[in-house]
């Protein structure tokens, strides 16, 4: 009878539950809906109280990020001048929102931060062993036969790249983060619907990958790119269209209730983008991550890994979300 107790315990049967759900999204998937309820609060609290709050929020996301890749390029023996970087976007954006003429502003503002990124990724500047422990840490938890030759003292990276790598990897931070991130602030600047165009742009991506999780889980059996992301899945691809294109019109319902003769199809459109470009940019940061040899870019966000496994498909998709927006007037 004991035994038969201990089998009908519903306590066990829901940690059995637990740990299977766990074992099929492969993650800590009570930690990760903890973590995610948080920062919809934080994201939904900034809108509501301020826009100007909501671009001081992007920024703190973005020195984040930043902070990421350069922990993750130093795991490679790589540098980039992560001050500058912050310096260069947060200027980037700030300017991008506030100047009467937004796209020249951010298009001048990118120009002299590439300017700036060159410079300094020439040199190699060190402000105390907050890095090299960083640096340590990522590698041991990194796997040792993914990962590239590297050191724990990331001024050693000279003796394995020449200055010009550097430079590359500084000039690609640049675009992957500041720049990508400066279209999300654009989006607010024109058509007067900044909230809307806000949650499209962090939520669409953010349900994208929502579907693409628990459809890869419970229905994945063809494999979209195995070499590149083995838990990606084709079914993973639809449920992320599937459910982004959901948020789209659930989002245009309460937007543009007054538009749906002539612009019934933008939703469908921003779904299927935001599935497909969130997709590709979950592969790229896959890509990124196996050639380092590393598992998450960090592990600010519980049962999430970093900031930049979090932002990368919101990230790609800025630029042709806000496209869309501009070019239908939404």
């Amino acid at each position: 009878m004991s035994v038969r107790r201990r089998h009908d315990d519903p306590q066990e049967d829901v940690e059995q539950v637990v740990e299977q759900i766990n074992r099929r999204a492969g993650r800590n998937m009570p930690q990760a809906v903890a973590t995610a309820v948080v920062l919809i609060a934080i994201i939904l609290a900034c809108l509501w109280i301020s826009m100007d709050l909501f671009l001081l929020l992007i920024v703190v996301f973005m020195i984040l990020a930043l902070w990421e890749l350069r922990v993750d390029f130093a795991t490679a023996g790589l540098h980039i001048p992560v001050v500058t970087l912050w310096i260069c976007s947060t200027a980037t954006l700030v300017a991008t929102y506030y100047s009467p003429r937004h796209v020249m502003a951010m298009t001048v503002a990118v120009a002299l931060s590439m300017l700036a990124v060159v410079v300094m990724s020439t040199m190699t500047l060190s402000f105390g062993n907050r890095l090299p422990l960083a640096v340590a840490d990522k590698l041991a938890s990194a796997d040792p036969s993914a990962r590239v030759e590297s050191s724990f003292n990331h001024e050693a990276g000279e003796l394995h790249h020449s200055r010009l790598s550097h430079m590359a990897v500084s000039m690609f931070s640049l675009m992957y983060v500041p720049l990508l991130a400066s279209c999300i602030v654009l989006a607010l600047t024109f058509h007067g619907h900044q909230f809307a165009h806000a949650l499209i742009l962090v939520f669409l991506p953010a349900l994208s990958d929502t579907g693409g999780l628990f459809a890869g889980a419970w229905f994945g059996r063809h494999k979209l790119s195995p070499r590149i992301s083995p838990k990606k899945s084709v079914e993973g691809l639809v449920g992320s269209m599937l459910l982004a294109t959901v948020g789209a019109y659930a989002i245009f319902a309460c937007t543009w209730s007054g538009r749906w003769t002539d612009r019934w199809w933008v939703p469908l459109v921003a779904g299927v983008m935001v599935g497909v470009v969130g997709t590709f940019g979950d592969l790229c940061a896959s890509m990124l991550k196996r050639d380092i040899g590393i598992k998450d870019m960090g592990h600010l966000l519980k049962g999430h890994g970093g900031v930049m496994d979090r932002v990368d498909s919101i990230l790609l998709s800025a630029p042709f979300l806000t496209a869309m927006l501009w070019m239908t007037g939404l």
